[in-house]
């Protein structure tokens, strides 16, 4: 028989059975192990479940809980199924889309995940309750699966329940309203949060401007960008950016420059997307000068130009009309080893065709092929323009049967500019008329149209089309087959897997189908169906082997990912590439399976595969975390030897490494080596070596330390900041503390639960409640979700200030939020309560605990004894002290200072 609680044994039946007190940990592979060999009766194994869930060392998994629903799905037992969802949002378990698919198939709900807003109110009816938490979730999975109109139906049902959103919830929301261009829903979710006082962040606003910039509505945009200074919410790179390409399309220069300059007198420097935007913007305005400027600030800040800024260069002077410097950059280019592509060639074809040079165009053309350059339809259709205008129509017509003879359909590119438009209705009418007129395309082409629409959430429109290739008697090709693919991202493998068999009816599959398919069937845990995918496939290379091994890494299954490495290298002669090694080394040590990492790295290196920066970085951060210090040089001296250069990530790992064996003299002595070099230190440079002096109470030498990065143009990031704010504020300083907190905010580095939580620290360590009381509320006005810690150690510090009430407040309203309090929580309560003189609630506390499967420590029973000795009641203080001995549990020096004399 299963009980409620206890520890896991074998029962005399071989099944897993709870009895007695919990004294062990059961994983959740064990758990599903055991459900599905009592899976024949669902009583018993829903009873096991139930158990499982109260032990206090297990907690059921996505995994586990989604077994348990198909089960009781396919028993009928929709009732203990809304149990199982109330679990799993209770103990905040991921609910994933297999989640609500299989409770949707239970209500009989058909249509996926976009019939979400009707399964809701049939999931009320049938007792599935769903908290802030669980809508949350669902709306990000809606927004997923692209269902924006269905998320935004959830979101108002939990407005209208007067749930409030996260501020995540809502950046999601307004992110997939601005790719459809809805100016209108974006802006009024923008309004909800503030009437909802949530606080804006950089994120936010610039969604906003994206949007209001992409309307044309400029001048709101703009304003948006005043308002987050006057909010004291810092613009970041991506704002700036955002803005400038809004400003210059609708021929506001001037703002364009003023926004660049605002953003080189802020923090923030320039990177070469921000040049490029801005080269690419001005270029396409005529104004020559100003680009030539940008340029020469490009170079001057170390930005070496490229393929794409010689383009805009290019196209910029032939606009300008100085065609003789356009073709000499074009040249220059070539000398400095960046060869032009497509776009370069027909920018300046363009060009010189504008003012009569046709001699040099034809020239340029007849040379493109040498240089692996093929003209397409653009490059001809410049040349159709031009004898057009020039009257010259027997030359154009020349040219376009030209253009037909090399395999390019003009009216097919427009299709295909219509699709990138997102023009799809337009693009498909076209089609269509292309096809009546018994124009015979190319089966590529309408793989291009099906992948498109799948792309753009249009399955019937692109289920219609593929059949249609069927009527007009064209086999499908694989993309057109794997358009279909939408089957293994829903992780719908059986579907997937069936297709496929029927696709090898008519087609030959290659790797891309296979590295399209397989992941999912090998995550579905169907390996031997991966097996019989066409032998020849797998004998080529490992470009088949390397995304099976990867899914299953990154399931935590490096075993199983091993076993299929050795299978395939064995058996199929296949020799793995590095790529192969870097994913199974990389999965070793994530499960903590060193040895094996080790091994695999020295066997790479005997068959001859040279590992790279990024492999060596891999165990160079295993020995780093594991305090092998000594090990890390010997490693850093192998890898140089071998030709191997490191990175800034190497040298970051190294000096991490020093940090966390105390060695900071040497580390200081090795970023100032490494910095007088060619080395640019990044937050993960600093942040170790801030973190070490600190933890030594070098406070005065870790701001040093703070201000010197930023002088050298390295940003703190959200990470740093927390560091210091810990550090200063477990020293003792709280103001210097609280202003690094306020000094971050102010630079638009958005704080996150843990620099909230580390500030609550401090203020509640130094008797500062109120303080920390306003930024706990701060915290979830944020739409932050606070969770377990940052609770504790907010009812601990009302305890001692003796806010009884408030602290008990804050232990409901964490429950209700479905975080599950743990024995610190308890403990801290005892204590608080019994100091008050609450020794009867304290009493209460302590039998809570003891139902919920918690194991008292000393400093439970040191809570109690001190609570009965205070309240004048040194029986029940000696009962308490010899219950804990007879439980197994030694006192320490506190309890025998505790008992009444």
């Amino acid at each position: 028989m299963v009980g409620l609680c206890g520890s896991v044994m074998k029962s005399s039946h071989g099944l897993m059975a709870v009895s007695g007190k919990p004294n062990g940990g059961l994983s959740s592979e064990e758990a599903i192990r055991v459900l599905k060999s009592i899976s024949s009766d669902p009583e018993e194994a829903f009873s096991f479940f139930k158990s499982v869930a109260q032990l206090p060392n297990v907690v059921h998994t996505t995994e586990t809980c989604n077994y348990m629903l198909e089960l009781l799905m396919v028993h009928r037992r929709v009732g203990d199924m809304a149990v199982v969802f109330d679990l799993m949002q209770k103990q905040i378990i991921y609910r994933n889309l297999n989640t609500y698919l299989i409770i949707f198939k239970a209500l009989h709900v058909k249509g996926g995940i976009q019939q979400a807003p009707f399964a809701l109110e049939r999931m009320r009816k049938e007792g599935f309750g769903s908290n802030g938490y669980s809508y949350n979730g669902l709306i990000r999975l809606l927004l997923q699966s692209k269902c924006c109109k269905q998320a935004l139906e959830v979101y108002r049902r939990v407005v209208s329940g007067g749930i409030k959103p996260s501020l995540k919830t809502y950046s999601a929301l307004m992110v997939a309203s601005g790719k459809r261009r809805d100016v209108e829903t974006v802006m009024g979710l923008l309004e909800e949060m503030e009437s909802l006082a949530l606080r804006l962040n950089v994120y936010n606003f610039t969604i906003c401007i994206r949007v209001l910039g992409r309307a044309g509505k400029i001048d709101e945009a703009y304003g948006h960008l005043k308002r987050m200074d006057d909010e004291g919410c810092g613009p970041d790179v991506i704002t700036y950016i955002v803005l400038i390409d809004a400003l210059c399309p609708a021929g506001k220069l001037d703002k364009a420059k003023e926004v660049f300059l605002k953003m080189k007198s802020s923090s923030h420097k320039p990177d070469l997307v921000t040049y490029i935007t801005l080269l690419d913007k001005f270029s396409d305005c005529g104004d020559l000068d100003t680009v030539r400027e940008f340029w020469s600030e490009m170079e001057a800040n170390g930005y070496v130009p490229d393929v794409v800024t010689f383009t805009i260069l290019v196209d910029a002077l032939c606009k300008a009309g100085k065609l003789e410097e356009a073709f000499g950059t074009f040249d220059n280019m070539r000398k400095i080893g960046i060869l032009p592509n497509l776009r370069t060639y027909n920018t300046l074809i363009g060009g010189l065709l504008r003012v009569n040079r046709l001699n040099e165009v034809l020239e340029l053309f007849d040379g493109m092929e040498s240089f692996g350059m093929k003209p397409t339809a653009y490059t001809y259709i410049l040349f159709i323009d031009y004898y057009g205008k020039s009257g010259e129509p027997d030359k154009a017509i020349e040219t376009f049967e030209k253009m037909k003879l090399c395999g390019i359909v003009p009216i097919l590119l427009l299709v295909m500019h219509l699709l990138r438009k997102g023009k799809l209705d337009e693009a498909i009418q076209l089609f269509s008329e292309m096809i009546e007129r018994g124009c015979d395309p190319e089966v590529v082409n309408i793989n291009s149209l099906i992948d498109t629409l799948y792309k753009a959430d249009q399955v019937d429109e692109a289920w219609a089309m593929f059949c249609g290739m069927t009527e007009m008697k064209l086999p499908p090709t694989i993309i057109g087959w794997f358009g279909e693919r939408r089957e293994v991202r829903e992780n719908r493998a059986n579907d997937a897997f069936l297709f496929f068999q029927q696709m090898r009816k008519m087609l030959y599959p290659d790797n891309i189908t296979l590295c399209t398919l397989l992941p999912g069937v090998v995550k579905d845990g169907r390996i031997e169906d991966a097996f019989k995918m066409p032998r020849a496939l797998f004998t080529r290379n490992d470009s088949v082997l390397i995304p099976l091994i990867k899914v299953m890494c990154k399931h935590k299954k490096a075993l199983n990912a091993h076993e299929l490495f050795v299978k395939f290298t064995s058996s199929f002669g296949i020799q793995p590439t590095l790529e192969a090694y870097y994913v199974l080394i990389e999965g070793f040590l994530d499960v903590h399976l060193t040895e094996m990492a080790w091994g695999l790295f020295k066997e790479m290196k005997t068959v001859g595969c040279a590992p790279d920066v990024f492999t060596y970085n891999l165990l160079l951060d295993d020995l780093g975390k594991s305090g092998r210090v000594d090990e890390i040089f010997e490693l850093s001296e192998e890898m140089l030897s071998r030709g191997c250069k490191p990175n800034t990530i190497t040298h970051n790992i190294v000096i991490a490494g020093l940090v966390k064996s105390n060695r900071i003299e040497k580390t200081v002595d090795l970023v100032y080596d490494l910095i007088s070099g060619d080395f640019n230190p990044t937050p993960c440079t600093y942040g170790p070596l801030i973190d070490g002096l600190l933890k030594l109470g070098n406070l005065d030498e870790a701001r040093s330390f703070f201000d010197e990065m930023v002088d050298y143009g390295c940003k703190p990031n959200c990470a740093i900041y927390n560091t210091l704010t810990n550090g200063f504020g477990k020293g003792g300083d709280v103001e210097t503390a609280c202003e690094l907190f306020n000094r971050m905010v102010k630079e638009g580095r958005r704080p996150d639960l843990k620099s909230y939580t580390i500030l609550v620290d401090c203020l509640c360590m130094v008797g500062k409640v109120d303080d920390a009381v306003h930024y706990f509320k701060e915290l979830k006005s944020t739409g932050i979700d606070p969770d377990l810690i940052s609770y504790n150690l907010m009812i601990n510090g009302l305890g001692r200030s003796r806010r009884i009430e408030e602290a008990l407040s804050l232990f409901n309203e964490m429950q209700s939020r479905g975080i599950i309090p743990n024995l610190y929580t308890y403990n801290s309560l005892i204590l608080n309560l019994g100091i008050a003189g609450m020794i009867e609630e304290a009493g209460k506390m302590y039998e809570e605990l003891l139902l919920k499967g918690l194991e008292p420590n000393v400093f439970t029973y040191n809570a109690l004894i001190r609570g009965y000795s205070m309240s004048g009641n040194p029986d029940r203080a000696y009962a308490v002290y010899e219950k804990m001995i007879a439980g197994g549990c030694s006192p320490n020096t506190g309890t025998f200072a505790q008992l009444p004399n």
